[in-house]
C-alpha cells in the first residue's frame, strides 16, 4: 500500500460516520509541517498568516509550538476580533479604509496594544486620524516595502502590485511623517518577496520555464537582500526603536531567514500545504487540510460524479486554481467540465471501484481559503477524529 493510499484508509475509517462534504485537517501532517517551518527559519519567529488557516483552535495549536510568535492579519476588522480573543502581537498586513473599525482601535488600549496596522501612503495616516472620532490611543504603524523585481531599467517589473515605496529614501520619509505625527508610533518594516516566496520553481512538465523562474528568484533575492538591508538601516536612523522588519512567506522561509535585517518570518501556508506547493525545490511539506466530496452517480465505465467541489482559489484564473482530487489517487477531471458547482465528473480507471456513497478527497489550490466553504474542520489524529473546531466561517466571520 502506497504512503497516499495508507491515508485515505485512515480518513475513511476516521470520517466512516460523516457525510460528505466534510473538511478535514491532519494532525501529525499539520504539526510535521510547523516542525520544517521552524528548521527553515533557523532561529527565527515565524509571524502566523491567518489568511491561510482562518481557524481559531489552528492558530492557537501552533503559536503555543516553540518558534512561532505573532499572527499577520489580513483584515483590520479580523485583527479587532483577534485581540478581543486574547492574541496579543497582531500585525494587519494590508492597509484598510475601514474608518468603524479604526475608531474601535483608538478608543481601546488593549486593542491598540495588540494591533500593527500597515501604512505605505500619507493618505492612509490622514484616513486613520480622520476615523479616530474622539479615540486617543497611540496607534502601532508598520511600513511596507515595495520587493518587486525591476529590469531593464525598470521597463519590465516582476512581483506583486502592493506597497508603491520602493527606495530607502522613501520608506525614511514615510518614516519622517509617521514620526512627526501625534497619535502614531513606527514598529514595524514588512516585505513580502511573493514572486519567489508564492511561485513554485519545478513546474511538472515545463523544464525551461522552472529553470527560468529559479534564474528569476536567486537575481530577486539577491537584489532584495542589499535593498532591504539599506531601507532598514534608513528607517532605522529615524526610528532606532523599530521592533521588527517582517519578511518572506512559506516559499522563501529559509532564504528569507538568512538576511541579518530580516528579524522574523511570514508564513501560513506550509501548515496545511495546498497543491500550490507542489511545485517548489526548496521544500517537501505533507498534505495536511483536504475535503471530501460524495460519490452520487456513476454514469458509466471509468467516471463517477460527485457533489459540488467547484471551489476555485483566488488569483488569475487557471487550471492551478482549481482544486484536485487527490485519493483514491488516478482520478482527473472531465476536461468538458471541470469542478462543477453542484456536481463534479471524475475519469479514471478508480472511478470503477467507488461506489454511491464513498468518498473522494480533495486538496484546495490554496490555503485558508478552503475554511470559507466548511463551517467546522475535523482534526484527524491516526485513523480518529479527536476534535472538531469551527473555521472563521463556522464563528459568523467572514472578513473578505
Amino acid at each position: 500500500m502506497t504512503a497516499r493510499a495508507a491515508d485515505r484508509s485512515r480518513y475513511d475509517r476516521a470520517t466512516a460516520h460523516l457525510d460528505a462534504p466534510v473538511a478535514v485537517v491532519d494532525l501529525e501532517a499539520f504539526d510535521a509541517n510547523a516542525d520544517d517551518l521552524v528548521r527553515r527559519a533557523g532561529g527565527k519567529p515565524i509571524r502566523v498568516a491567518s489568511k491561510s488557516v482562518r481557524c481559531r483552535a489552528l492558530l492557537e495549536r501552533v503559536l503555543a509550538r516553540p518558534g512561532f510568535a505573532g499572527i499577520m492579519s489580513f483584515t483590520l476588522a479580523e485583527s479587532l476580533w483577534l485581540a478581543r480573543a486574547g492574541f496579543d502581537d497582531v500585525l494587519l498586513a494590508y492597509p484598510s479604509a475601514d474608518r468603524s473599525a479604526y475608531a474601535e482601535l483608538a478608543a481601546d488600549p488593549k486593542l491598540a496594544a495588540a494591533v500593527t496596522v500597515m501604512v505605505d501612503d500619507h493618505a492612509q495616516l490622514a484616513l486613520i486620524d480622520a476615523a479616530r472620532a474622539g479615540g486617543t490611543e497611540e496607534i502601532r504603524v508598520c511600513l511596507e516595502l515595495d520587493t518587486s523585481l525591476r529590469l531593464l531599467g525598470g521597463r519590465v517589473r516582476i512581483g506583486a502590485l502592493r506597497s508603491p515605496l520602493r527606495s530607502p529614501a522613501q520608506l525614511a520619509e514615510l518614516a519622517r511623517s509617521v514620526d512627526r505625527r501625534p497619535g502614531f508610533r513606527l514598529v514595524g518594516l514588512m516585505a513580502y518577496e511573493g514572486h519567489v516566496a508564492g511561485v513554485g520553481d519545478s513546474v511538472a512538465g515545463r523544464p525551461l520555464r522552472s529553470r527560468a523562474i529559479r534564474l528569476m528568484q536567486a537575481t530577486a533575492r539577491k537584489e532584495l537582500a542589499a535593498r532591504r538591508a539599506e531601507v532598514v538601516r534608513a528607517v532605522r536612523a529615524v526610528a532606532p526603536g523599530l521592533e521588527f522588519v517582517n519578511g518572506g512567506g512559506t516559499g522563501s522561509v529559509q532564504h528569507t531567514a538568512a538576511e541579518p535585517a530580516v528579524t522574523e518570518i511570514a508564513a501560513g501556508s506550509g501548515l496545511y500545504v495546498p497543491r500550490l506547493f507542489d511545485n517548489y525545490t526548496s521544500f517537501r511539506g505533507r498534505p495536511a487540510a483536504l475535503f471530501a466530496q460524495p460519490v452520487v452517480r456513476r454514469p458509466g465505465v471509468g467516471v463517477v460524479t460527485v457533489l459540488g467541489g467547484g471551489y476555485p482559489a483566488s488569483g488569475a484564473a487557471g487550471q492551478d486554481r482549481l482544486p484536485v482530487p487527490y485519493l483514491p489517487e488516478g482520478l482527473r477531471y472531465d476536461p468538458q467540465e471541470g469542478p462543477g458547482e453542484v456536481q463534479t465528473p471524475l475519469l479514471g480507471a478508480p472511478a470503477d471501484d467507488l461506489l454511491i456513497g464513498d468518498k473522494v478527497w480533495f486538496r484546495h489550490a490554496k490555503a485558508g481559503e478552503l475554511c470559507e466553504r466548511f463551517d467546522e474542520l475535523r482534526l484527524i489524529e491516526g485513523d480518529r477524529i479527536t476534535a472538531t473546531v469551527p473555521t472563521y466561517r463556522g464563528e459568523g466571520r467572514t472578513f473578505l
